[in-house]
């Protein structure tokens, strides 16, 4: 009796190890299954995302070719202008919005006065009169062939006392970036005058009636309220197709409209993937190769928009 008894108890006691065992491998194999669903799903949305996002790429890099078509076209009734006019249209399911300046709309950090250079670091930069006249001073010394320092420049011994790898380059900025390498530019205020700089339009002034309300606030003498007067009345002899009006405090820096544009293709498809491409591009006498692309480059959406904002639907 007593032998059967252990017999019964050690059955039982294995097969509660068994039933323990077939839980945990249960357990086990569920949080295996959910971890391959919750990786194949993340694999599942990462290629629709990119699907997407090369759809979005794709309908932005021909709005913008198709800008450069109708910028090029004959000036007749409805040519398109690079104006800042926003153009709307769908294509194949996305929403494009293009705008196209002239290359003008902006500040040539290699052609640009003094003057006017030093009122962009203070007025859009944000830095005192003592150091927007030694980033100037800076800014132009790495520029010009010589090794002469300006009163408040930066030369090859100043960099090194700086302990910097690099000095001046003692020719043009190739690249907006590299202002950000001048001795005392700090990263605030070149992420803060960057959107408003280039060096293609090779200009010692701008075009106003192109020109953000921000550049027009960095020419000297400008006051937001004639400004926004300016601003108000530009895009109201647009909406009219009406010759703009001239803005006084630009007089002393003044371009006229140059063939170097700037065109900015917004796509959004219907699951909300955005990709934005912004263009650099000369036009060409060369009938096999029409335009040159400058620049070609993937801003952010929250980067600096042309001020004009009347909007044109195409198709």
């Amino acid at each position: 009796m007593s032998t059967r008894r252990l017999g019964m108890n050690s059955h039982r006691a294995q097969s509660g190890i068994a039933i323990v065992l077939a839980l945990w491998l249960t357990v086990l194999l569920t949080v295996l299954a959910s971890g391959f669903a919750f990786s194949m799903r993340s694999e599942a949305l990462a290629t629709r995302n990119a699907m997407s996002m090369a759809k979005a790429r794709a309908a932005a890099d021909g709005a913008v070719e198709r800008t450069a078509y109708e910028l090029m076209r004959p000036r007749v009734t409805d040519a398109w202008n690079f104006d800042g006019q926003v153009h709307r249209w769908q294509e194949g399911g996305a929403s494009i919005a293009v705008t196209a300046v002239d290359e003008a709309a902006l500040i040539d950090v290699n052609a640009a006065p003094d003057p006017l250079l030093k009122n962009l670091l203070m007025v859009v930069g944000g830095v005192d009169d003592q150091a927007a006249s030694a980033l100037v001073d800076a800014m132009a010394d790495w520029r010009d062939p010589d090794d002469l320092r300006r009163p408040n420049g930066a030369e090859a011994p100043e960099y090194e006392a700086a302990h910097l790898k690099y000095k001046p380059a003692n020719a043009p900025f190739e690249t907006i970036g590299e202002v950000a390498r001048v001795l005392g530019m700090t990263a605030t205020v070149y992420a803060r005058i960057a959107p408003y700089i280039t060096v293609y339009s090779r200009q010692p002034g701008i075009d106003p009636t192109t020109a953000s309300r921000t550049v027009l606030l960095a020419l000297p003498n400008a006051t937001p309220e004639a400004v926004d007067a300016y601003v108000d009345a530009r895009a109201q002899a647009l909406a009219n197709r009406l010759p703009v009006p001239p803005f006084p405090p630009a007089q002393a820096f003044i371009s006229g409209p140059i063939p170097v544009w700037r065109i900015r293709a917004e796509a959004t498809l219907p699951d909300g993937v955005t990709f934005v491409r912004e263009a650099v591009l000369r036009p060409s006498p060369d009938a096999k190769r029409p335009l040159i692309a400058l620049a070609w480059l993937e801003p952010s959406r929250s980067a600096a928009q042309p001020s004009q904002t009347q909007a044109q639907d195409v198709r």
